[in-house]
């Protein structure tokens, strides 16, 4: 009885997702614009970029400012028109072209690079499709509350813990500095205040980096596990792929069988069986012009005593040769000629034959 209510059945455990996804199960998703990525990873070379330029060109920026400002103080007329708008718009764009796209550009530049290095070239469409599930609200609570949100919500709070850490780390010896920027001119309050402020942005985007690292890598992870398939999913896949193994049994049954059939209907045309006498038989044609004698049947056991019936019954002569019979059917195919090593054995054969026809005719 305690054997009969312990059932270990391998069956419930079919639907667990335990398999490693399948090089197709992972060229479908990527497809579907389902690629593992670190947003935090891009927004980090973003922040990088962007105070890296403010620090290469941010001399040449503000004398841009300066000497832009300058030149309107002085060459501007009070008197506000059209002319003096147009004048001020087009010296803002071409300001703005001279110092804000630069950094723009590299920005960009970085951004895209990134991108490029997480998701690779991959177009598709699939993203952007509605789907009417997204506008369910049972499915949109969903995912507020779900497993990956708790993640995120975690690790933003984790970061924002470690950041401000930093910051109030870096912050709280530099704080002592600040009365002395009062007493001191802006020419010479800027660069100080701007060192400041970049040592503290690099100090902060090499925390993120190293927080962006690690999400990255679970974000890999957590991609893999959301691919992992099960045991049947496996299989059902491999019959979409391969074809179900019970079909393609029967077709090469099939193919074996019309196989036998077209062999079949050469051995008549043979001109001498030779047998094991039970477990082989090969059946051998040889006509004038041909370079040697081809083999047109063979068969093992079953299909050996099927060739020697339809030889019988088509006057086909049987020769036991056993040490011959085994030779052929090891070395030659059918279709193919006799090799030259057995060219003597099976001349004895064919003129033993052909010695027994022509008796008979004589008879």
């Amino acid at each position: 009885m305690g054997a009969e209510s312990f059932r270990f059945d391998l069956q419930l455990f079919a639907g667990e997702k335990t398999e490693d996804p399948t090089a197709k199960r992972q060229s479908d998703a990527r497809a579907e614009g389902n690629i593992p990525r670190s947003q935090e990873l891009s927004s980090t070379f973003v922040l990088l970029a962007g105070f890296w330029s403010l620090k290469v060109f941010g001399g040449y920026i503000y004398n841009e400012i300066t000497v832009y400002f300058t030149y309107i103080y002085n060459h501007l007329n009070t008197t506000v028109d059209t002319e003096t708008v147009m004048r001020l718009f087009l010296g803002i764009i071409i300001l703005l072209g001279k110092t804000a796209f630069p950094i723009l550009l590299i920005i960009m530049i970085f951004g895209l690079s990134v991108s490029l290095y997480q998701v690779g070239i991959n177009f598709t469409t699939k993203p952007l499709e509605l789907k009417f599930s997204w506008l369910n609200p049972i499915n949109g609570f969903g995912r507020i509350f779900s497993k990956k949100s708790l993640v995120e919500l975690l690790k933003s709070i984790l970061k924002i813990i470690i950041i401000g850490y930093f910051i109030y780390s870096y912050l709280k010896d530099q704080i002592l500095q600040m009365p002395k920027l009062l007493y001191l001119d802006i020419n010479a309050s800027l660069p100080l205040i701007s060192d400041i402020i970049l040592t503290l942005a690099f100090k902060v985007i090499g925390v993120i980096f190293v927080l962006s690292v690690f999400d990255y890598a679970y974000q890999k992870w957590d991609h893999f596990q959301s691919l992992k398939m099960s045991k049947d999913e496996v299989k059902e896949e491999f019959k979409q792929q391969e074809g179900d193994p019970q079909i393609k049994g029967k077709i090469k049954q099939k193919q074996r069988q019309m196989a036998m059939a077209r062999m079949m209907q050469e051995v008549p045309k043979a001109d001498v069986i030779v047998t094991n006498p039970t477990h082989f038989a090969v059946a051998l044609k040889y006509q004038k012009g041909m370079k040697a004698p081809e083999v047109i049947a063979k068969g093992q056991d079953y299909v050996a005593q099927r060739i020697k019936d339809v030889a019988r019954e088509a006057g086909v002569a049987i020769v036991e040769d056993k040490p011959l019979a085994r030779a052929l059917y090891a070395a030659v195919e059918i279709g193919e000629m006799v090799p030259p090593e057995l060219y003597k054995s099976v001349a004895e054969v064919l003129a033993y034959v052909y010695r027994l026809k022509h008796r008979n005719y004589a008879a």
